[in-house]
C-alpha cells in the first residue's frame, strides 16, 4: 500500500481567524521560501493536520501566509504531533501537484535524529526490514509489527546509523525507505531501542537520571526534486530540549 498523504477527511478551505500570536509563531517558523515552497521547522506537540480540541493545527494556521482572496499553503506531508522538524508545503496548485507526484514515487529523502535507549544498537548500521500493520483501539490508533503473510501487513523499511553512543543511550540518524505512520518509532522499538519519551511504544521517560520531556524525534533534513528543476535540501536546527538532552547525556 500507499503511504496516504492526504487525511480521510478533505480539511475544509474555509479561511481561519487566527489570533496574533498564532500568526507570529507560525511566521516565525519558516526556515526555507521561494514563489513554489514554503518550508517550517514544526515544533513538538503542535499537530500537523486533523488535531482534536480546540487548538488549531499547523494546516489551519498556514491561513496566515494566504493572499486575500486566495488559498492557504498546503501540506505535501505530515509529522506526527510529538515529531518536530521540516515541513514541506507548496504555494500553489501546480506545486503540490508536482511534489505529491514525486513523493508517491518515492523522490523524497527524509533524514531524522533520535535518541533511543539503552544505548547503540547492534549493528551500530544497518536497516529494519518488518512489515507493519494498523491496528485501532477505540479512538487511538497504533502500528504493529507483522509477518508479511499478514492480511493487514504494509511493507515498510528503515535505514539507521549509531552518530554517537553513551552508557545508558545512542544519537542515531534515519533515513526511512517508505511511510508508513509512526514506522520509524515501531520499528526501533522492534530492535529493543525505543525512542525515548515515546511512552506509546515502550521509549524511556527518563534517561541516566535526566527527564525526558517529550518524544525525541526530529526530521532534520528532506531532501526533494524542485517544481523549478533540481534537487533542494531544506534542513532545520534540532530543537533546544533535544540538544539540551544530547548535550547531558555526552552524545
Amino acid at each position: 500500500m500507499r503511504p496516504r498523504l492526504q487525511p480521510k477527511t478533505k480539511p475544509s478551505d474555509t479561511p481561519v481567524v487566527l489570533s496574533v500570536a498564532e500568526i507570529e509563531l507560525v511566521r516565525s517558523l519558516v526556515i526555507y521560501e521561494d514563489a513554489q515552497l514554503l518550508a517550517l521547522n514544526k515544533p513538538s506537540g503542535l499537530s500537523s493536520q486533523g488535531g482534536r480540541g480546540q487548538v488549531h493545527t499547523l494546516d489551519e494556521m498556514l491561513w496566515a501566509f494566504a493572499k486575500p482572496g486566495k488559498a492557504r499553503p498546503r501540506l505535501i506531508h505530515r509529522l506526527d504531533r510529538d515529531t518536530s522538524g521540516v515541513i514541506l508545503t507548496a504555494k500553489t496548485k501546480p506545486a503540490a501537484g508536482f511534489l505529491g507526484k514525486h513523493m508517491m514515487g518515492r523522490r523524497f529523502s527524509k533524514t531524522y535524529r533520535a535518541i533511543v535507549t539503552p544505548g547503540a544498537p547492534e549493528p551500530a548500521q544497518g536497516s529494519v526490514d518488518v512489515p507493519l500493520r494498523r491496528d485501532e483501539q477505540g479512538r487511538e490508533a497504533y502500528m504493529r509489527v507483522c509477518a508479511p503473510d499478514h492480511p493487514d501487513a504494509e511493507t515498510a523499511r528503515t535505514r539507521y546509523r549509531t552518530l554517537s553512543k553513551a552508557p545508558a543511550a545512542a544519537l542515531l540518524e534515519l533515513s526511512p525507505e517508505t511511510g508508513r505512520m509512526h514506522q520509524i518509532r515501531v520499528h526501533l522499538a522492534s530492535i529493543g531501542r525505543p525512542i525515548a519519551g515515546d511512552a506509546r511504544y515502550g521509549g524511556a521517560l527518563a534517561v541516566a537520571g535526566l527527564p525526558v520531556p517529550r518524544l525525541m524525534l526530529h526530521a532534520a533534513a528532506l531532501a526533494f526534486p524542485h517544481p523549478d528543476g533540481g534537487m533542494t535540501q531544506i534542513e532545520a536546527p534540532v530543537p533546544a530540549d533535544m540538544a539540551g538532552l544530547i548535550a547531558s547525556l555526552g552524545l
